[in-house]
């Protein structure tokens, strides 16, 4: 089930908390309760996405995305992610996360997470987001427009911008495969 109970806080403490830049970092934390566990007794690797919610929506409200989508009627999707997952996360771990917006093109807003435990990194992960209204996709030149930032992207690292270019060589849809076909057998009779 989804931790609502959880994100609640996060989004009531973190509209106290002061306003953030829109790259500056949103510094949350987090701890591995017995139903965050998968049957490794560890962070359920499914988790960890739903984990990195409760860091990037506080963000939302911290840099004011939060209020415009709200005003405008749009929302907020995630259009793909990549994850690396480097230590584990056992029940009743004690983690901080680090949640920023890294940068923007023409359709998508890219964000860093990355959850920290005792000084080590167990996971970290690059979001592609996407504001979203009933006509499709905000630009987020429209979008910075409502929040009073007209500004460039800043440089997106060279990391992000080849996982760009590698997702769109990537096909969409993927191709389906075509179950085979095992010939019936002679002797059930």
């Amino acid at each position: 089930m989804y931790p609502f109970v959880r994100m609640f806080k996060e989004i009531w403490t973190s509209s106290r908390k002061p306003a953030l830049g829109l790259t500056e970092t949103h510094v949350s934390h987090h701890i591995c309760w017995p139903w965050d566990l998968d049957m490794w007794i560890e962070l359920n690797n499914g988790r960890t996405l739903t984990f990195f919610d409760l860091g990037r929506i506080p963000l939302a409200v911290r840099t004011g995305l939060g209020r415009v989508l709200r005003q405008k009627g749009w929302g907020i999707t995630v259009a793909g992610n990549s994850v690396r997952y480097r230590r584990r996360v056992r029940m009743f771990d004690r983690v901080e996360m680090h949640s920023r917006c890294i940068g923007w093109d023409d359709k998508f807003i890219y964000m860093e997470q990355s959850m920290w435990r005792h000084g080590d990194c167990t996971s970290h992960m690059l979001l592609r987001s996407a504001v979203t209204s009933a006509k499709g996709i905000v630009p987020p030149r429209v979008v910075l427009g409502e929040l009073g930032q007209l500004a460039e992207s800043p440089p997106l690292p060279a990391w992000v911008q080849a996982w760009i270019a590698a997702d769109a060589r990537r096909p969409w849809p993927p191709e389906r495969e075509t179950p085979p076909t095992y010939p019936r057998s002679q002797s059930a009779a």
